[in-house]
């Protein structure tokens, strides 16, 4: 960056730069629209920042996005929905895809990522230990493996199919309607309700 740029604007286009899927170009854009709009959107910017670390947590069972005050999440304690058919993901994003079909009422477990010897991403990095505590206590019928249909994704897939291999409860996968290679939270309702309704066993 240039020495002529100041080091407050410098600084935020690198911290834009560090977020997924914006490139430098994008990170320049966004500083240099907060610098020409009224100071209000960089104050409630800056102030929805500070409430996203300081008002919400992951729930201490399913690990979804839940509010600081309520832990278990809302749809943990929802009375209405499945306890026994677990839906796993890989992130919280994932949850919002599947609650937009409507399609899925029982609970999620969210491992916030997938198994990638790559990137070091081993089990442990995981909410992995928890998932197959909670497919141990007896209280879960099924268990619904929403990985995305990445390398990743069928690994992880792979690896808790093993690691519950002797567990008394069914084991499914959501259907291929899902194109190979994509992200669960940019497939539209329509291709998420039929794969949840056409999951098979692995």
């Amino acid at each position: 960056m240039s020495a002529r740029v100041p080091r407050p604007v410098e600084r935020l286009i690198e911290a834009f730069a560090r977020l997924p899927g914006i490139g430098p170009k994008t990170a320049s854009r966004l500083t240099y629209y907060l610098l020409r709009a009224a100071p209000q959107e960089s104050e409630e910017l800056a102030g929805a920042l500070r409430d996203l670390r300081a008002t919400t947590r992951f729930c201490s069972r399913c690990h979804n996005i839940t509010n600081l005050e309520q832990d278990p999440c809302a749809i943990c304690v929802d009375p209405t929905r499945e306890g026994g058919v677990i839906c796993v993901v890989e992130d919280p994003l994932d949850v919002l895809a599947i609650e937009r079909t409507g399609a899925f009422h029982g609970r999620y477990h969210v491992l916030h990522g997938a198994l990638s010897p790559v990137e070091g991403i081993g089990p442990d990095e995981l909410r992995l230990a928890d998932l197959l505590e909670r497919a141990a206590s007896g209280e879960v019928q099924e268990l619904i493996i929403a990985t995305n249909p990445t390398l990743e994704g069928e690994a992880t897939a792979m690896y808790i199919k093993q690691q519950l291999q002797d567990a008394p409860l069914r084991i499914t996968r959501l259907a291929r309607g899902l194109p190979s290679g994509g992200d669960l939270e940019y497939a539209d309702s329509s291709t998420l309700t039929q794969a949840l309704a056409g999951r098979s066993e692995i």
